[in-house]
């Protein structure tokens, strides 16, 4: 038997051809090295250029920026009474007619926050037709893979006794509709299934559309159902109940609030051992600055996965090979049909439309006072870029907490894996901090930006027209950056904001949802 040649022995030309032969191996033995490791992290080989800080005038000057004492009190003040209180609790709508008209089902698909948004609206569809609503079914979402249900997230002892006199509400169907299933549903076509429910439908379209199909087959449901109630021309009384589905009756359940408030604990009392970087200065001042936010902290939602920068077409420094690969995800997942696409990066900066990585949040941050020794909690799933793109914001902001750095394996082992869990406990900590800002806008900021200001509560709303035209300019220094900023942020901290028309209640609750204090 012939035996084989040491590797050392071969001549030139065999070894390029054995080379030749790995490298056409190598991907069929290790396919994960070539293809995206998901939506948030970038591949090794195919798009993996670890972006660099791009704003480094403005990094230096933020490392060594000089904080002032005044901003920092103001900064972290509670929000001024600004005289408008929540409605809903002193409510009550027209009282329950003794009878139902039949059943409600619908299925909701979507993150949790849009999710949330749909079961408001079921609701309210439910009080407008007078019929029963059956507990939302929660759609698998093709993009996470969660599968959690209502009452996995959602306390529905909770949910049913706040809505007692508003609406009639069951867990499950009545035998003789067991039949009325999703499975039924995808099988055929249906006279019972609404699917042609336009986006933000009038009360009046249910009324003439959907109510019949009820009163001849006892129930109807409507699939899909986001976004299929409209804001504008509602009776007071839905807008209402609709903030009462959402800031009150929507409760998380108990195992999410307690990893939640474990969380808290841990971010307003850290270790006494922990450390931030920088010399400690034992001056006066440097005390009043600490004594300002001690056991306070600051959410910050970093939405920046792999579907937002492909969707933005902005350029976010990772080179020619990740402009390449986010080119190919838009033409795989919208078949190129992204109008950002058209523009260049500079003239979506100028209006705002790109979302800020996470050094762009960093330079933020540090413009409005927030000092290195802030505790940010990041609520999110992964950055796209993974630890390399976060580090520049790790560089201004050493004391990054997440779930993972505040609770055990054993804490976290029943939300883990579960994108609609996570964001709920995300929520939850996001509403019991002192201060809130969002990278970019989306459902979560929105759906926060909404719940923080019915209860008064302080939240960065940034100025991405602002932002983008600043940072395109890069002979700015650090003090006319900082000063641009902190002027375009004075009326952008939790100020409220009436809704305008067609806006969206669950952005703008007043004044439809909040009554104007004497």
């Amino acid at each position: 038997m012939k035996q084989l040649q040491p590797l050392h022995s071969l001549n030139q030309t065999q070894r390029i051809a054995l080379a030749g032969v790995l490298a056409l191996l190598l991907p069929i033995f290790s396919p994960n090295l070539f293809r995206p490791l998901g939506r948030a992290s970038p591949s090794l080989f195919s798009e993996w250029n670890a972006p660099r800080p791009r704003h480094l005038r403005l990094l230096e000057g933020a490392l060594h920026r000089q904080i002032s004492i005044r901003q920092q009190v103001e900064l972290w003040s509670p929000l001024p009474d600004q005289s408008w209180k929540p409605c809903t609790q002193s409510f009550t709508g027209s009282p329950l007619p003794e009878k139902s008209q039949g059943f409600l089902q619908v299925f909701l698909d979507g993150g949790l926050n849009q999710q949330r948004m749909g079961i408001c609206d079921a609701v309210a569809v439910a009080k407008i037709l007078n019929v029963t609503l059956v507990i939302p079914r929660l759609e698998v979402n093709p993009v996470w893979q969660d599968s959690s249900s209502f009452a996995d997230i959602f306390d529905v002892d909770h949910f049913v006794t706040v809505l007692k006199d508003e609406v009639r509400i069951v867990r499950e169907l009545p035998t003789q509709y067991a039949w009325s299933t999703r499975d039924y549903y995808a099988t055929g076509i249906r006279a019972t299934r609404i699917k042609t429910a336009p986006t933000h439908a009038s009360a009046e379209w249910y009324v003439e559309n959907v109510l019949p199909v009820i009163q001849s087959y006892g129930i109807a449901a409507v699939a899909p159902f986001s976004h299929r109630l409209a804001f504008d021309n509602v009776p007071e009384s839905i807008q209402r109940l609709r903030c009462k589905v959402n800031f009150e009756a929507l409760n998380f359940v108990p195992r999410i609030r307690e990893l939640g408030d474990a969380l808290v604990h841990r971010l307003r009392n850290p270790p006494s051992t922990s450390k931030t970087s920088g010399d400690t200065d034992p001056t006066e001042r440097v005390n009043t600055i600490a004594r300002s936010g001690a056991g306070k902290f600051v959410v910050l939602h970093l939405r920046f996965d792999k579907d937002m920068a492909a969707h933005s077409g902005c350029d976010f420094g990772g080179g020619k090979a990740e402009k390449l690969a986010l080119a190919k995800y838009r033409q795989v997942i919208w078949q190129g049909r992204v109008l950002n696409s058209q523009f260049t990066d500079e003239e979506l900066r100028n209006k705002g439309r790109c979302p800020l990585t996470p050094e762009e949040i960093g330079l933020l941050l540090s413009a409005l006072g927030f000092t290195n020794n802030t505790r940010l909690y990041l609520a999110s799933h992964q950055v796209y870029g993974g630890e390399a793109r976060i580090s520049t914001l790790r560089k201004l902001f050493p004391v990054l907490e997440n779930k993972k750095s505040l609770a055990s394996a054993e804490e976290l082992a029943e939300v883990e894996g579960k994108a609609s869990l996570m964001a709920a406990v995300d929520y939850y900590v996001s509403m019991k901090s002192d201060i809130f800002i969002s990278a970019s806008p989306g459902n979560m900021h929105n759906a926060l930006l909404a719940h923080r200001a019915y209860l008064n509560l302080k939240t960065i709303n940034p100025n991405m027209i602002l932002l983008g035209q600043v940072l395109v300019n890069k002979s700015l220094g650090w003090s006319e950056f900082e000063g641009a900023v902190v002027n375009g942020h004075k009326n952008r901290q939790g100020q409220l904001r009436l809704r305008k028309q067609k806006q969206s209640i669950y952005t703008y609750p007043a004044p439809d949802c909040m009554c104007k204090a004497a």
